[in-house]
């Protein structure tokens, strides 16, 4: 079977336990192909863990979820050294970090201090303790998420910060009749009826799809169209007043190379050969949302990421 096949089974899958949750699917399998970190926000109960857990029942990796609480030491992240009296030596202990998926659950009921140790580890690949520095997995995967009810008692993660994620998803509630398809699946689950989990997916099947993708046709016209998008988020004024009084910051380099990753993830999963404008504008708001930064005078007026994004895409003309 191709790499494209063996995705494309994993997919169907996910979507048969992951139910009215189809954005959130899609976005965790471009997230792992274009090797990036995801955060969500969604209510609680709306399959967020679900959907990490069974993606590492169904991928050659192991899995480790992380409360994040206001007493979470950046050790209980990391690891620390532990000392062996037998010897006299330090040994390090490596934490949670250190495995293939792992969930950030409530990332932003942590102090700053314990955000950053993680976020540092999204961006280096590796850790730092002491004098030396350890690796991560090479297939390593970071789902944060984050409660868009409770605001009391959080630290929100800074802009700064927020840079780090390959995008940034919302999710909402499932339809009436995705509502009926979940008791019914929960009911097979108590009953193990539920759907056989397919064939691993190895590492090595994942890594070579990410070269496939990588090795895209992406035609120049195309790939002007990305660098476009992102001068807009920081030249707004040459598309209008209204978008020059809205937005304080836009996106920094590393979005544009998301938004070249992500677009050619999602055009990859599609089956197509190349990137289309169409491609882009599917990923645009999950990766623009939140590396731009609205004004004062914007927010004060209702003003949403979204909407801006919205704007940028109507008036920036595609490829």
């Amino acid at each position: 079977m191709s790499h494209h096949g063996i995705i494309t089974e994993l997919k169907d899958w996910l979507s048969q336990q992951i139910i009215g949750q189809e954005r959130l699917v899609d976005r965790l399998l471009i997230a792992l192909l274009a090797d990036g970190h995801l955060l969500v926000e969604g209510a609680p109960g709306l399959a967020k863990t679900k959907a990490i857990k069974d993606l590492s029942r169904a991928i050659e990796g192991d899995f480790h979820r992380i409360q994040f609480t206001p007493d979470l030491l950046p050790s209980d992240i990391t690891g620390t050294e532990i000392f062996r009296p037998e010897d006299g030596s330090f040994r390090f202990q490596p934490g949670p970090i250190f495995h293939n998926l792992v969930l950030a659950d409530e990332i932003n009921r942590a102090p700053a201090k314990v955000q950053s140790a993680l976020l540092e580890a999204m961006a280096e690949h590796q850790v730092s303790v002491g004098r030396e520095s350890f690796t991560l997995p090479p297939l390593f995967l970071v789902m944060a998420t984050q409660n868009p009810i409770e605001q009391e008692g959080t630290y929100p993660l800074p802009e700064a910060q927020l840079d780090r994620f390959l995008m940034h998803v919302a999710i909402g509630y499932p339809s009436t009749e995705a509502e009926r398809r979940i008791l019914q699946l929960v009911r097979n689950e108590a009953q193990n009826k539920a759907p056989e989990t397919p064939a691993v997916v190895s590492q090595d099947d994942l890594f070579a799809a990410r070269q496939e993708i990588l090795a895209m046709h992406m035609a120049p016209a195309v790939e002007e169209y990305i660098i476009q998008l992102i001068m807009a988020t920081r030249n707004p004024a040459l598309y209008g007043d209204d978008l020059a009084s809205w937005l304080e910051y836009g996106a920094s380099p590393r979005g544009t190379i998301s938004l070249d990753r992500c677009s050619r993830a999602h055009a990859w999963i599609q089956g197509k050969d190349f990137v289309s404008p169409d491609d882009i504008q599917a990923v645009f708001f999950d990766v623009l949302r939140h590396r731009i930064l609205l004004s004062f005078e914007a927010e004060a007026s209702g003003v949403t990421p979204d909407k801006v994004l919205t704007t940028i895409l109507e008036r920036v003309p595609a490829a």
